[in-house]
């Protein structure tokens, strides 16, 4: 195991500035990152460097030792970063952006290049992503789920409806019918009986779809797993077949007659669409570029 430089920043900073906010308004993260760096840099040396006494973090004897080790030697490195920035002609910021895959592939991959500053694209689970933006590792996140950090903000930009979708070769005659009737046990066999894709470990949509409109849990596992929903839509392109996917990662598809909406529940399961971001960042103009390219795709999908 290697210390992170990172935390010997943060040490740095909550030394100087005696708290664990003030070092996070400092090095423009978070709290809670802050005291992650601490805990980290504690357990990699095994002892306390601070003695927490109110809000004031008053360094131990231990803590003293090491800042006079590391701070000389990083003062440089930071007078070095700030000198080689300064050589350049202008810096380029770099903004890690996070969200899921399917979205990256419908929205931002086509305009990336066009953006004036460094991105780094990152996927993952949405709780993890949460986690990250409020530990200052993901800058911007887009999300359909809200988290209840008091560093981070969200707002509301667009919104995706969960819909039954098949390749225009599955003949949804017979269940329109059975919609037609409100035959629940008949749909539910029906849908039972045709072949279902699905991602790995995504069963998310397909689940409240089926609570949502059934009341109860679905009991049985898609046929085909693939890599991921925008797979999905070009596997059911033109065949056979039924998933259960945002509706905006296939509306080209449902234009170009390629795929076709089968069902959008008695109920409509719609997501609302989040940027949650860091209320305190260095970054504020860039993320407005990337919040206001997405508004306009999201407005013309």
């Amino acid at each position: 195991m290697m210390v992170n430089l990172e935390w010997y920043r943060s040490f740095k900073a909550i030394y100087k500035t005696g708290t664990l906010t003030g070092a996070a308004e400092n090095l423009f993260i978070s709290q809670p990152g802050v005291s992650l760096h601490l805990s980290s840099l504690e357990s990699y040396v095994g002892y306390k460097l601070f003695e927490r006494t109110g809000r004031k973090m008053i360094p131990t004897e231990k803590g003293k030792v090491l800042y006079n080790f590391i701070v000389e030697p990083l003062t440089k490195l930071e007078d070095a970063e700030k000198h080689f920035q300064k050589s350049t002609e202008k810096h380029t910021p770099t903004i890690s952006v996070g969200m899921c895959f399917e979205t990256f592939q419908i929205t931002l991959e086509q305009y990336i290049s066009t953006l004036p500053f460094n991105v780094i694209i990152r996927f993952g689970e949405y709780p993890e992503m949460l986690d990250q933006l409020d530990k200052g590792i993901l800058d911007l996140i887009i999300t359909p789920q809200k988290g209840n950090s008091p560093n981070v903000e969200h707002e509301a930009f667009s919104s995706e409806t969960i819909v039954l979708v098949g390749g225009t070769e599955t003949d949804g005659q017979t269940f329109d019918s059975l919609v037609t009737k409100n035959d629940l046990a008949g749909m539910e066999a029906w849908l039972k009986q045709q072949k279902w894709y699905g991602t790995a470990g995504d069963m998310e949509h397909l689940l409240r779809f089926w609570q949502l409109n059934f009341g109860k849990r679905a009991d049985f596992r898609p046929n085909y797993i693939v890599p991921n929903l925008n797979s999905i839509v070009r596997c059911l392109s033109g065949g056979k077949g039924l998933a259960i996917i945002p509706d905006f990662l296939c509306k080209k598809e449902v234009e170009e007659e390629k795929v076709k909406v089968i069902w959008e529940g008695f109920s409509k399961l719609t997501n609302t669409l989040y940027f949650g971001c860091r209320k305190n960042t260095q970054y504020a103009s860039e993320i407005h570029i990337i919040k206001n390219l997405f508004k306009e795709v999201m407005v013309s999908i």
